[in-house]
């Protein structure tokens, strides 16, 4: 998309949110917007992201700055975690409508008991890399053995188990480190090799000052392995609903739709439009600084997109790879994250695609063929 589409998609966009916004208001009276049933008035959802606001999720924040949930008829809360909050616990729980969470995390909470569907795999590779100095010796996952190696745990370590297994290293053999989601217990060599997503705490490498130059660190000091080009690697943010709802329920089947083609929507303006979508994720409430947020929705893209068969749908040997990794990772205390295959309705491509056949025709790139990130200049602290 060039510059004047961009600003054009903008400004109408935000146009359209403020028509659609006045429109709900006078339907309901006061502006409440959560009554079903009469025609106007929006129907009230509720996302649980997985974490804090940043542009790990900007398409969800783009699709409500922008009034494409509005234009689905949709009302959509998002509501953050931060940690306190476990996204597929609320879903099954019935807290929530959707939310977005890690598959390899979800079919842990599916094996025991939940009734859980992914409805779109919206990161369609896995971001977590393992990094560590440039003159470590850690080359591969094959060199943890002896080493300190990092991890937050809370259901992201199954990648390094998954990984270590497939190179036949027994996870007692590695002295896993609890750390903070930050880089800082690796800056002061507590940990041989942090973990760090490709959109955030790798970041933070490199807008952080080398003590010894006072200039910023570079790519060539870190080794940087990434899960991706390993057996460890597993699908990331999906989109989950409740099973049940989806088998029984003719409203939550077409609120459903209606979703997905918002976010599809969002997600491809944060694809055309980086710089618009870092702003908008920073105003929803963000903590990051304007060039970390920047970096943070361009790197989150990549992870997208390109999606060959259309954003969202579910790779079937991408999912396969994710439970054979589930199945043979075993951690350090000999806890295994399942224990058999998990059963069919944990995924479906049927919505997510009636959600696309319902946007072709409208001139969008549903694949991210034309998808080229940018470049992205880092500044000290990310500001």
């Amino acid at each position: 998309m060039n510059h004047s589409r961009r600003r054009l998609a903008t400004v109408g966009g935000l146009a359209l949110a403020a028509t659609l916004a006045f429109t709900a208001c006078s339907a309901s009276g006061d502006g409440s917007g959560d009554t079903n049933g009469a025609e106007g008035e929006l129907t009230p959802v509720k996302l649980q992201l997985q974490w804090l606001p940043q542009g790990q999720f900007a398409g969800y924040f783009a699709a409500q700055e922008l009034g494409y949930f509005e234009e689905e008829g949709l009302d959509v809360e998002i509501i953050p975690s931060g940690g306190d909050i476990v996204p597929q616990d609320a879903l099954a729980n019935g807290d929530v409508d959707y939310a977005i969470a890690w598959v390899p995390k979800v079919l842990g909470s599916i094996e025991q008991g939940a009734n859980l569907t992914d409805i779109a795999q919206i990161f369609q590779r896995s971001g977590t890399l393992q990094v560590s100095w440039a003159d470590s010796g850690i080359d591969s996952v094959a060199d943890f053995e002896g080493k300190k190696i990092g991890s937050w745990g809370f259901g992201n370590e199954w990648e390094i188990f998954a990984a270590m297994a497939e190179e036949g290293l027994d996870s007692t053999t590695v002295q896993i480190i609890t750390q903070d989601f930050n880089m800082n217990a690796f800056l002061q060599g507590d940990i041989d090799a942090a973990q760090a997503m490709t959109y955030n705490e790798y970041a933070q490498l490199l807008e952080s000052a080398n003590p010894d130059t006072g200039e910023l660190y570079q790519p060539e000091d870190f080794n940087v392995i990434s899960y991706e080009d390993t057996a460890g690697a597993m699908l990331q943010d999906a989109i989950w609903a409740d099973t049940e709802r989806l088998e029984t329920d003719e409203e939550y089947q077409e609120t459903t739709v209606a979703f997905l083609k918002a976010v599809i929507k969002g997600w491809i303006y944060a694809a055309e439009n980086p710089e618009e979508a870092s702003e908008i994720t920073i105003a929803a409430g963000s903590g990051w600084g304007p060039s970390h947020e920047l970096w943070m929705v361009n790197e989150t893209n990549k992870l997208i997109w390109p999606s060959p068969d259309g954003i969202g749908i579910i790779d079937e040997a991408a999912w396969d790879k994710t439970v054979a990794g589930a199945l043979a990772a075993v951690n350090e205390s000999g806890a295994r994250l399942i224990t058999e295959e998990p059963p069919a309705t944990a995924w479906s491509n049927e919505w997510i695609q009636q959600a696309l056949d319902e946007l072709e025709g409208e001139g969008l790139d549903l694949t991210g063929e034309g998808f080229e990130p940018i470049d992205v200049t880092l500044e000290e602290g990310g500001n």
